[in-house]
C-alpha cells in the first residue's frame, strides 16, 4: 500500500478514558475506514507510526438515533481499531504524524 492509502485507512486516534487506560497495556485506540481489515490497519499503523504491531482487535460502532430539538436523527457508524503494540514501542497520539 501507498503512503496516501495508509491516510485514509486510518482516520483518527480515540482519546477516552478507556483509550488511555489502555496505554498500560501497550495499546493505542484508533477510529478507522469502516471497510478496513486487520491487515490494513496494522499495515497502515507499522507504516505511519514506524513500530511493530503484535495484535488487531476491531469493532464496528453503530450509529444511535438521537432527537435534537424534537427532529429525528442518527450518528454516524464507525469503526474502532485497538491496536497491539510490541514490548518498547510506543505512539504518542497527542503529536501530528
Amino acid at each position: 500500500m501507498n503512503n496516501v492509502k495508509h491516510f485514509d485507512v486510518i482516520k483518527s486516534p480515540v482519546i477516552t478514558e478507556k483509550a488511555t487506560l489502555g496505554s498500560e497495556h501497550n495499546q493505542v485506540t484508533f477510529k478507522v475506514a469502516i471497510d478496513a481489515t486487520k491487515p490494513e490497519i496494522k499495515a497502515a499503523v507499522e507504516a505511519l507510526f514506524e513500530v511493530k504491531v503484535t495484535k488487531v482487535n476491531t469493532l464496528r460502532q453503530e450509529g444511535k438515533i438521537k432527537r435534537f430539538r424534537g427532529v429525528k436523527g442518527k450518528r454516524a457508524e464507525y469503526k474502532k481499531a485497538m491496536v497491539t503494540l510490541a514490548e518498547g514501542n510506543s505512539i504518542d497520539v497527542t503529536t501530528g504524524v
